[in-house]
């Protein structure tokens, strides 16, 4: 597979960008978020912010707004300690946090619970109920180890058809072009891939029986792709690196004119993995991915 490194600037995009956050129309599309760009709709996981020393519920949707994001994947857990104040989980106060960010026009596409699918049942129904109440259509669980995928296959298949809420599994630098051929995802058409195209180019060792563009793993599996986590990682071979966007081997810039093209419309999210340079912070990092992502969609 040949990536070669991607110049964004080289592409002659940046001639493209309009200030288009904000409005109600992007490109001569009806924007259905603030981060809605010409057909691509891009978030954040909030893990992204995680080295922030404030990263409360009420922060999570200051930094949001900040960085000129209209949807976010959720960690579960800041969903969980806003239920925890002052004891016991309170499932009372779902509605406030929904309104918190609703009233910030922030939605929650995804709500973000690793462990989904193990042996508690009861955890796995309030994880259900979460992700419901805040307006989420999917939960985003991690790859499972391959000789667990029956067992937590047919756990997750079961939840995600009584509830009706996707639920979406991550990868890490385990997968490769076959790993959903498998059986992970035949116990239902409610199973998904969170796609991490930065994970997936780190992993690539050259092996073309096994590793193929990432472009075209998202073509071979785009009825199934729920969200693609966002970042730029250089290949196995030039260190696997997490690097600032637009310097690694991803090829970021080309995805959104890809999913425009091919008329797709899964969440690109970002997530926020190279080293903070001196005199910044993960606020505004996620705003300089959010930018690149607006101007590789023609914005």
């Amino acid at each position: 597979m040949e990536l070669g490194r991607r110049n964004f600037i080289g592409l002659g995009l940046a001639s493209a960008a309009v200030a288009c956050t904000g409005c109600s129309t992007c490109c001569g599309k009806t924007a259905k978020s603030r981060s809605w760009y010409n057909g691509v709709e891009v978030g954040c996981i909030t893990y992204s912010y995680r080295s922030m020393k404030r990263k409360l519920a009420e922060d999570i949707v200051k930094y949001a707004v900040e960085d000129g994001l209209g949807t976010l994947e959720l960690m579960g857990d800041v969903v969980d300690e806003y239920l925890k104040r002052g004891g016991a989980r309170d499932m009372g106060r779902l509605p406030a946090l929904r309104k918190m960010f609703d009233d910030a026009g922030v939605s929650i596409h995804i709500v973000k619970y690793g462990g989904i699918g193990g042996k508690d049942a009861k955890e796995d129904e309030y994880r259900m109920a979460v992700a419901k109440a805040m307006g989420a259509k999917c939960i985003t669980r991690e790859i499972p180890n391959p000789r667990s995928y029956e067992t937590i296959g047919r756990r997750c298949a079961d939840l995600a058809d009584r509830h009706g809420v996707y639920i979406a599994f991550h990868n890490h630098t385990q997968i490769d072009a076959l790993t959903y051929d498998g059986p992970l995802l035949g116990y239902s058409p409610n199973l998904r891939i969170n796609f991490d195209i930065g994970h997936y180019v780190a992993a690539t060792n050259g092996d073309a029986k096994r590793f193929i563009d990432p472009l075209a793993f998202i073509e071979k599996y785009h009825d199934r792709i729920y969200s693609i986590h966002v970042k730029d990682r250089t290949t196995k071979a030039n260190g696997a690196k997490n690097l600032p966007f637009g310097k690694g081997d991803t090829p970021l810039a080309q995805l959104p004119a890809f999913l425009q093209k091919k008329g797709w419309s899964p969440y690109c999210d970002i997530e926020l993995e190279y080293a903070i340079p001196k005199g910044s912070d993960a606020v505004k990092e996620v705003a300089l991915c959010n930018d690149f992502c607006r101007k590789a969609a023609g914005c």
